[in-house]
């Protein structure tokens, strides 16, 4: 069974050892052998010479290059680098005004190959991120979606509320995004949650909050002019909390609830009336309560409260 070379230098071997064993003569192994004979004299020596490692392939890469920058000059960049600790381009300007011309790029390489580059700060590891562990009812997200389109030439909204802990959800659709559908909302929310609310958190939209917008805002900080919403919660034991403005991502859950609206419910259906809405908007609600979530993994809001419909 004949073995193929597995190297470069056991295919020099193999054509060199009939030559050293002295079975065949330099000029005769030429005529089968497609090297040259003076490449089968230079594998003979380096094998004498550095045995069978001497027939390992060496480098081509000229050993030096006409082109190459000077060592007066790389020591004097060198120097100026540790020295000054100022940048190829101002190491460019210094050298010029003393008369040497190099290009900045070449500084560059020099300055690198010397291990002369600014070391950088790497990022410290984040701790990883947990998420407070919400109980049913600690807290609710609420906020209002425009029902995309009109329904008869009128615009309708949807309020949203949905539970920190379980996902559980509430919506409603009503013919105006103010104070009094607010106020409605929360007490229809009330009355249908299966949990004890104990906190609110809403946008800083005119009908949830006057801290910024509306005529009714407070000027004054001690006297302070309670929003319609603000009194009912203070009525029901409901603490109030406010996003930061211009931060939706603090009422991450609910806006990424409406996303699931918007794809799941509103591009798929259509809506002849006011009652329609509000009626496909409940089943749709339903069944939103019924779907399986990541976040509770694996489980349904109604599952992560105890409920079964």
């Amino acid at each position: 069974m004949k073995i193929m070379p597995k190297s470069t230098k056991e295919e020099k071997y193999r054509w060199i050892k009939p030559i050293l064993d002295k079975e065949i003569s330099i000029k005769d192994m030429t005529k089968v052998c497609p090297f040259s004979e003076r490449s089968l004299k230079y594998w003979m020596a380096n094998y004498k010479k550095f045995g069978i490692d001497g027939l390992e392939n060496k480098s081509r890469r000229p050993k030096t290059n006409p082109n190459e920058t000077p060592i007066r000059l790389k020591e004097k960049v060198i120097e100026l680098r540790k020295d000054k600790k100022q940048c190829a381009l101002k190491i460019m300007w210094d050298l010029q005004d003393e008369g040497i011309n190099i290009h900045f790029q070449t500084i560059q390489k020099i300055i690198k190959v010397e291990g002369l580059t600014r070391k950088y700060h790497s990022r410290k590891a984040k701790p990883e991120y947990k998420a407070k562990q919400w109980l049913p009812g600690e807290m609710v997200e609420i906020d209002i979606k425009w029902v995309p389109g009109r329904i008869k030439g009128y615009r309708y909204y949807q309020f949203t509320a949905i539970d920190c802990s379980s996902r559980w959800r509430y919506l409603s659709a009503y013919p105006f995004a103010s104070n009094g559908c607010a106020m409605q909302f929360l007490k229809e929310l009330i009355a249908i949650a299966p949990f004890k609310i104990k906190s609110i958190k809403t946008d800083n939209g005119s009908c949830f909050t006057n801290r910024y917008l509306g005529y009714a805002m407070s000027k004054d900080p001690l006297k302070i002019r309670l929003h319609d919403l603000d009194i009912l919660c203070n009525n029901m034991g409901i603490k109030h909390y406010l996003i930061d403005p211009g931060k939706p991502a603090q009422n991450g859950k609910v806006e990424r609830s409406h996303r699931t609206d918007q794809q799941k419910f509103y591009e798929e259906l259509t809506f002849k009336s006011f009652e329609d809405l509000k009626y496909k908007l409940r089943l749709w609600n339903m069944h939103y309560n019924d779907t399986k979530h990541c976040a509770l993994k694996g489980i349904t809001p109604n599952q992560a409260l105890g409920l079964s419909y």
